[in-house]
């Protein structure tokens, strides 16, 4: 299967026991949030957010990074997101 780029946000802070779990992404705060990066099929994405849940983790926001390139800082420092493609939860599609 091919991979994408994800772009994962998490409510608060990781642990010790969150961090091993996430240890195969890039993991940075994001104010008071955390941010994991991570190159993943569809397999892996299913694992992580079963991960997140097995955890009690709140999952804030999913991105897949359309062109592989992660966030990028803007002028004077600030993040900036790339052209990213959102995953809707379920919950928020329109009935059909």
């Amino acid at each position: 299967m091919r991979k994408y780029r994800y772009r994962i946000i998490i409510f608060g802070g990781l642990g010790e026991t969150g961090r091993e779990a996430f240890g195969d992404f890039r993991i940075e705060p994001s104010g008071t949030n955390t941010e994991l990066t991570g190159e993943l099929d569809q397999s892996g994405l299913h694992g992580v957010l079963n991960r997140i849940q097995a955890l009690g983790l709140e999952l804030i926001e999913l991105t897949r990074v359309a062109d592989g390139s992660g966030l990028s800082k803007g002028a004077g420092g600030q993040r900036t997101r790339g052209p990213g493609v959102p995953v809707r939860p379920a919950a928020a599609a329109a009935p059909a």
